[in-house]
């Protein structure tokens, strides 16, 4: 295979699939009227209620439902050869994560901007409220600590994206100010932060952030000492980050991130498409290939995986995610100017990640034996010893060195920078939304405006916590063996938010046939998953705190999913007369 052709096939999937795919569920679908006002104006707030300009909230919501998911994940699951993850990514886009976002969104826009486990609860009952909106912040704890340990690891291991990344934080704020509170032109303002950013990339490469010398040699005594600065470092940002008003920091910076993640996109697009270099890794490997890592007393150990149901385990983001649908009914359906721009936001933003994905699997694919060192036929039972996060860098890094001439540091650095923004993003606003979590569920069950309930749902207390808990977890593990745990529940919450997205659309906007074609993927998801975390509890070694956290999260995830499949079904059975009061 040829990396042109695959880059063009990607193309062609997803600009056809949004005019025709996109387009019919904006119509038959969700019916988005652009003279309908949205929450962003009805409940103006000036903190989380507050219009932005379509391409500025497209910034955020790409950047936020990104994170390192579209990259990481595949960048692993190339172990089972290149072909069945892209498979997976391209299906999963079309048929599944894009449909998933899009009506997260729009359903959360007709509901004043509540989350989907509120509009699950009000489809449902009161009781699915309760019970999704624990399990969605037992996720998020999840998410916190797979960012955390893939954020840190990047930072420790090229300070050079270091200094970059904590300059770009002050360049938001920045413009921030100068478009809210001087009113300084937007596009003048996009071109200040743009130059203070390239000068960030600049200095970053000039005076690159070492803690600890020699810290960029894995799982070196220095590396772990750094690693752990930037835990407490990644800690303390996303609590001040997951408190601030969305204008000072999140919207800003989301947006001049969107600018980073479209340059690197477009960067190493063209570089592929006009490299056309074939592939050197294998197409296919074994179907049960060692992928997912678990921990024993000897240290990290990976078994072999089934790529059917374990897939969802491994590629999260880049196919489909539930992540994204707290994203989209958490912080953006606040945000939306017009329902016609829910199209670009929620689906657009999921094919836009579909085609990172598609990068990061011809890069590795083109590279990857030349840079692990491995044969083709030593390719399953091995690449997860040697290939990853890691490989994607190298491989991006070499694309655009032969491609534009650059050095093969500054690719590195450069992609490093690319895939930091799109953790950081993730990170504060996974944050943000376990705060949400965590306030909606003490505020389901008490009167939180007074006493101990007040403190325990102020918004520093409720950020304090998940971000503690999420950095306790990070504190001493290797992204590979966080990821799988994290990605299992991100895909279950995945098909329950689905499942909550036919409801709605069967009972409230009443859509007829269009109901089926968004629940039986729906059905498909949760069958895969459920069968997925089964045989991760049972064969997955974990030991420590880790059998506690990670094992303990599933099983508990596990009868939260089989409590919620229930709820819908005997939802799904009533009569759409009972709906007509939820109609929004």
């Amino acid at each position: 295979m040829n990396s042109a052709v695959v880059i063009l096939i990607a193309a062609a999937i997803y600009l056809s699939m949004y005019f025709a795919y996109g387009k019919s569920l904006q119509n038959k679908v969700v019916r988005a009227d652009p003279n309908r006002p949205t929450p962003a104006h009805r409940l103006y707030d000036g903190v989380d209620y507050v219009p932005a300009h379509p391409l500025v909230l497209y910034g955020h919501h790409f950047a936020s439902i990104a994170g390192a998911g579209p990259i990481t994940g595949p960048a692993i699951a190339m172990a089972w050869g290149w072909l069945p993850g892209l498979i997976w990514v391209w299906f999963g886009n079309v048929f599944i994560g894009a449909v998933h976002d899009y009506l997260s969104l729009m359903s959360s826009v007709r509901y004043d901007g509540k989350s989907v486990q509120w509009i699950a609860g009000k489809l449902m009952s009161k009781r699915t409220g309760v019970s999704f909106e624990v399990y969605i912040w037992f996720t998020l704890l999840l998410v916190v600590a797979a960012f955390v340990a893939v954020t840190a690891q990047l930072l420790t291991t090229t300070p050079e994206a270091a200094t970059a990344t904590l300059l770009f934080l002050g360049v938001a704020v920045i413009f921030g100010w100068l478009l809210y509170k001087m009113k300084m032109e937007f596009k003048l303002a996009t071109l200040v932060g743009l130059i203070l950013l390239v000068i960030s990339v600049w200095l970053g490469l000039k005076y690159p952030l070492v803690f600890v010398e020699g810290q960029t040699k894995l799982n070196s005594a220095a590396y772990t000492t750094a690693y752990h600065y930037w835990n407490i470092i990644l800690m303390v940002y996303i609590i001040i980050a997951a408190s601030l008003p969305v204008w000072i920091l999140l919207q800003p910076r989301d947006y001049l991130n969107a600018y980073i993640l479209w340059f690197g996109l477009i960067f190493g697009g063209i570089a592929l498409l006009f490299l056309a270099k074939n592939f050197t890794a294998p197409a296919y490997t074994t179907w049960s290939a060692n992928v997912i890592t678990g921990v024993t007393n000897e240290g990290s150990k990976a078994v072999a995986s089934p790529f059917w149901p374990t897939i969802p385990l491994i590629i999260a983001c880049g196919s489909l995610s539930g992540f994204h649908s707290l994203v989209g009914s958490g912080t953006s359906s606040k945000q939306l100017d017009n329902e016609i721009h829910g199209l670009l936001v929620g689906y657009g933003g999921m094919f836009t990640e579909g085609f990172l994905s598609t990068v990061v699997i011809t890069s590795i694919a083109i590279y990857g034996v030349q840079l692990t060192g491995l044969q083709p036929d030593q390719w399953g039972l091995h690449y997860i010893e040697k290939g990853g996060l890691g490989t994607f860098i190298g491989s991006y890094a070499k694309a655009v060195s032969e491609f534009y001439g650059v050095s093969e540091t500054f690719g590195k650095t450069f992609a490093t920078l690319w895939v930091s923004a799109f953790t950081l993003t993730s990170l504060d606003t996974a944050t943000r939304l376990g705060r949400f979590a965590w306030e909606e569920l003490f505020g389901m069950v008490a009167d939180t405006s007074k006493g101990a309930m007040k403190f325990i749902t102020n918004k520093w207390v409720a950020s304090l916590i998940i971000a503690g808990l999420g950095t306790y977890l990070a504190w001493g593990a290797s992204y590979k063996v966080i990821w799988p745990a994290f990605s299992a529940m991100n895909q279950m919450l995945a098909s329950i938010a689905l499942m909550t997205g036919a409801l709605w659309a069967a009972k409230v906007q009443r859509a007829g046939s269009w109901s089926w074609v968004i629940l039986i993927p729906a059905l498909f998801l949760w069958i895969t998953v459920t069968a997925a975390m089964v045989w991760y509890i049972i064969y997955v070694p974990m030991v420590g705190r880790y059998l506690i956290a990670v094992k303990g999260a599933l099983v508990v995830s596990l009868l939260l999913n089989l409590l919620l499949i229930w709820d819908f079904w005997v939802a799904w059975k009533r009569p759409e007369k009972e709906y007509a009061a939820s109609a929004a």
